[in-house]
């Protein structure tokens, strides 16, 4: 495993920083540590190899999570059904962004759901 790796070669003190992608709604919480690199894989395998988080930060959140899916549709329906999204359904999908994009400006933590994955930053203690 990488993170073992690390820790055999950084020296007390020394920084890892990390990031990975990460893609499922979260559940089980806390004990949602097998399926990915989620802020609670990092809690358990950091602090298993010596390391402390100093930071860890999610990569978007809820909102820009699924406003990134919706841009697919169109190519994803095309490659995978064959089919074409019409200009009324094109209409629709961007209605959608747009309220997603104005959920996100007042986002409260929609990260802890869904994100894109995390920038985390931890010291070898």
């Amino acid at each position: 495993m990488a993170i073992k790796e690390f820790s055999r070669l950084l020296k007390r003190g020394g920084v890892l920083i990390a990031t990975a992608p990460f893609c499922s709604l979260t559940h089980f919480a806390p004990y949602h540590f097998a399926t990915g690199f989620n802020v609670f894989w990092y809690q358990r395998i950091l602090s298993k190899y010596d390391f402390e988080i100093t930071c860890c930060e999610a990569n978007g959140n809820y909102y820009s999570y699924l406003a990134q899916e919706l841009r697919r549709i169109p190519y994803v329906a095309s490659r995978y059904s064959g089919q074409s999204i019409s200009i009324s359904e094109e209409i629709n999908i961007r209605k959608v962004i747009a309220l997603l994009e104005k959920l996100d400006k007042s986002d409260t933590d929609s990260s802890e759901s869904l994100c894109f994955g995390y920038h985390v930053v931890a010291q070898k203690v």
